[in-house]
């Protein structure tokens, strides 16, 4: 009856995990009274789309906007970012706050190293003021949230793997013929419940909360995937795939440096 701990272990696994998932999910919905007033409130005052710093946050968070306004500022001239990693004020008149932020963190000589500067940015009280906003229109999730959504997710798909590997393993063991008290159930019919449970569990999280991103909410993901390329022309189209995609989508290469350099040396 060795098979018995291996059973053991598979609905302890399974049932563990899926309850995990199911309180993580449970966590992505909006706040109580914010949820279709919210988000028809923050339409009607915003436009039916997503202006590209909402973009940048629910694709990436507060980092992703940062590299959306170095990138903005350096594209329209009023600032210079080197390979070398340095960003240098041309024009010291931020066209918001988030510009306002960045050239204040970059100081009164006008040059300064770029981790710093990033790092400012993200955490610029406009910023803040976005994220707050977002997840109070039920678009963007607090804090965690997504990261808790991944982790559970990953803690099922091995449940599943090793309620498998539990099932192989009892089939190796001595008097596996049937289930306890030989009901005349077969030992993997035992074991197929918790992987029936584990699937269906993934299977939901698919439909419901997929994709298991960071930042957007399902519904802000769906408004997320309906962002269109923006309207004015080239620069545009660029400014919406660094939005969307990150460092990666910047074609200059001396540009991409400066920013992937940012990223990797932030404090």
């Amino acid at each position: 009856m060795l098979w018995v701990l291996f059973l053991l272990v598979a609905w302890g696994a399974a049932a563990g995990s899926c309850v995990r998932l199911c309180l993580a999910a449970a966590r992505l919905a909006p706040p109580h009274g914010t949820s279709r007033d919210a988000r028809e409130a923050r339409i009607a005052a915003d436009g039916p789309e997503l202006t590209l710093y909402e973009t940048a946050f629910l694709a990436g968070g507060p980092h992703r906007v940062a590299d959306l306004v170095l990138v903005t500022m350096h594209l329209r001239r009023r600032l210079l970012l080197a390979h070398t990693g340095w960003a240098t004020v041309v024009d010291p008149d931020g066209h918001d706050e988030v510009e306002r932020t960045v050239i204040r963190a970059i100081g009164p000589q006008g040059q300064s190293p770029l981790p710093p500067v990033r790092a400012a940015a993200a955490a610029a009280d406009a910023v803040r003021a976005l994220a707050d906003r977002l997840v109070a229109a039920g678009l963007a999730l607090p804090g965690g949230t997504g990261r808790d959504i991944v982790s559970a997710v990953r803690a099922v798909r091995g449940a599943a793997l090793l309620v498998a590997a539990m099932g192989a393993a009892a089939l190796l063991t001595p008097g596996r013929g049937q289930g306890p008290g030989g009901s005349g159930v077969p030992v993997l019919v035992w074991f197929g419940l918790p992987l029936v449970l584990t699937l269906g569990c993934l299977a939901i999280a698919r439909m419901e909360v997929h994709p298991y991103g960071s930042w957007a909410s399902p519904a802000g993901q769906r408004l997320l995937d309906a962002r269109t390329a923006s309207s004015d022309g080239p620069e545009g189209d660029v400014l919406v795939a660094v939005a969307v995609r990150g460092v990666r989508a910047v074609a200059d290469p001396a540009l991409r440096a400066a920013l992937g350099r940012a990223a990797r040396n932030a404090p």
